[in-house]
């Protein structure tokens, strides 16, 4: 099936499914491009831990927002006394949020493409770190951490904890190395230098003191136009993986999928073994279970034909399935999220189009409603066809009340367009089962259990999630309280959490509606230390003993 959505017309909202608050709510946001169409991103966050998830925006050429959520279906913009106003000197693009010194509350980095006062040479600027004070403040550690000597044309970030010990470390896709241009200039003829292609960065946080960039010490070489990176577990073997995705990857550089070889300090590249290796402009990942199989699958958004890599179980190879299960449809896309949108048991997708800054012919969204693991498209009809010019999307329950909601980026055109292009904000009205909320606490693994899988049993179906922890969607991150539509099941027959590191928890017979915080479980000390302790106690005295014989 090709369609190009050409036809634009706003459709009425106030009987459909989602609708659209941003005003209500208090969202007033666009994303300002400079000189194209790159940018730009939703981070999800709880930063003050009240219970109620916050959203931070980047605003490229406009100013970032961080939207507090006051409890009661509205927001409020405290960017200006937050202390992330030094973002304001940079043309931002992404942001992803973690707890990055393991103190109890979520940081703040943000990629950036230049400074806004001087244009520099790519590579142009440093990205931003920015630390939680705790008090609902934040303050710039970008420095401290070793990121200013990092000047980059960066894109999309994604944290994961490469390494298992509780610190979350950072995956940054680059863009440029070089390039004189302008970006709005930016096609097959212009990208095709050897010496434009960038190196990601792959920062290992140090006991939450440095982030220190180890690409090749991790046995990477590989340079490509990068659009991000996207930690998941494809093996379900307990460590994270890393699927890299590539603008123009027919013709320089296609999609990496990078193994972890834990516990070992190296990746490497599989993308071609598991047919992943997608030579096409890819612009961000979805992960999700669609069909409730026990593997992870894969939505990777596309300029043209998205692809849907559904993982076959057969040494893990992937089966591109976009077009047997009704995925098939021509546009520009760019983030995308899986989730449980009508709480029926399997995942439905959300798809942000939006056509290339400044051409601007106006694409609507895409719903894909999963039915018995296929799709349908349905997005006019839940009000989801906004036709702005969407890049970044995100999912989270706004206002508690047990669904997901949906956020999408808009761009400002750059020419004239014919309807109005904002960020927005869609509540859904439409969940009519029941669900379960997990919220995690990581003791030995990341506090907010980024790269941990969750697992549920419920009216004997199996569900299983992974935290994210950014890089899903473009330039954007979900939140990390996991979602489960279940139906009418009346019980949550068994949770498993899959701690990263190999930990697995358990607890049984859960009550359905409601958010379920889970704990890790602390390391028991070996139970042979003590009668260590008597062993060398009973040595000591013999010997004590023998000695005094000794001495008769």
């Amino acid at each position: 099936m090709v369609v190009f959505f050409g036809i634009f017309s706003p459709t009425a909202r106030a009987q459909t499914p989602f609708k659209d608050i941003s005003k209500e709510a208090g969202i007033n946001h666009v994303f300002k491009v400079f000189e194209g169409f790159f940018g730009g991103g939703a981070c999800v966050l709880d930063y003050n831990n009240d219970g109620f998830e916050d959203v931070f925006l980047t605003g490229g050429m406009n100013e970032d927002r961080l939207y507090k959520n006051n409890g009661n279906g509205s927001f409020t913009d405290i960017y200006g006394s937050s202390g992330l106003t030094p973002s304001r000197k940079f043309i931002t693009q992404g942001a992803v949020a973690a707890d990055v010194n393991r103190d109890g509350f979520v940081d703040i980095f943000i990629t950036t493409i230049s400074t806004k006062d001087v244009i520099k040479p790519i590579p142009r600027a440093e990205n931003l770190l920015f630390l939680n004070n705790g008090n609902g403040t934040f303050r710039n550690a970008t420095q401290e951490y070793g990121l200013s000597a990092l000047s980059s044309f960066s894109t999309g970030a994604s944290f994961g904890d490469v390494n298992a010990d509780g610190f979350p470390d950072l995956y940054v896709g680059n863009y440029f190395t070089e390039y004189q241009g302008k970006l709005n200039t930016i096609s097959d003829a212009t990208i095709v230098g050897a010496n434009q292609i960038a190196k990601g960065h792959l920062l290992i946080n140090s006991a939450g003191k440095k982030l220190e960039n180890t690409y090749e010490e991790y046995g990477l070489t590989h340079r490509g136009f990068g659009f991000g990176g996207l930690f998941t577990d494809y093996d379900n073997d307990g460590d994270q993986d890393l699927l890299v995705n590539h603008d123009f990857g027919y013709k320089r550089t296609p999609n990496l999928f990078l193994e972890n070889q834990y516990p070992s300090s190296q990746f490497t590249n599989v993308a071609e073994k598991l047919k992943m290796d997608l030579r096409i402009n890819a612009m961000s990942s979805a992960v999700g279970d669609y069909n409730n199989d026990g593997l992870m699958d894969y939505f990777i958004t596309n300029i043209r034909f998205n692809h849907f890599m559904v993982n076959t179980g057969k040494e893990n190879v992937f089966a591109n399935k976009t077009q047997e299960l009704g995925l098939y449809y021509m546009t520009i896309s760019w983030g995308a999220n899986f989730a449980d949108f009508d709480h029926d048991g399997d995942l439905d997708l959300f798809v942000a189009n939006g056509d290339l800054n400044p051409n601007c012919m106006p694409m609507a969204n895409f719903y894909f409603e999963n039915n018995n693991g296929t799709f349908k498209e349905n997005a006019r009809a839940m009000g989801l066809n906004d036709y702005g010019i969407g890049r970044g999307s995100v999912v989270f329950d706004m206002d508690n009340d047990g669904d997901l909601d949906i956020l999408v980026v808009n761009q400002t055109p750059v020419l004239a367009y014919p309807v109005e292009s904002q960020t927005r904000l869609f509540r859904n009205d439409a969940a009519k089962g029941n669900w379960v909320k997990i919220k995690l606490h990581g003791l030995q693994a990341e506090t907010h259990g980024i790269g941990s899988k969750i697992e549920i049993v419920a009216n004997g179906k199996t569900m299983i999630r992974e935290i994210d922890g950014g890089g899903s969607s473009h330039l954007s991150q979900n939140s990390t309280i996991t979602h489960f539509g279940v139906g009418n099941a009346t019980e949550i027959e068994k949770i498993t959490v899959h701690w990263t590191g190999g930990k697995k928890q358990v607890l049984a017979k859960q009550k359905i509606n409601q958010v379920i915080e889970i704990t890790e479980t602390p390391d028991e000390k070996p139970k042979f230390s003590y009668y260590w302790l008597i062993a060398l106690g009973i040595v000591i005295v013999g010997f004590i003993f023998i000695r005094k014989k000794w001495k008769k």
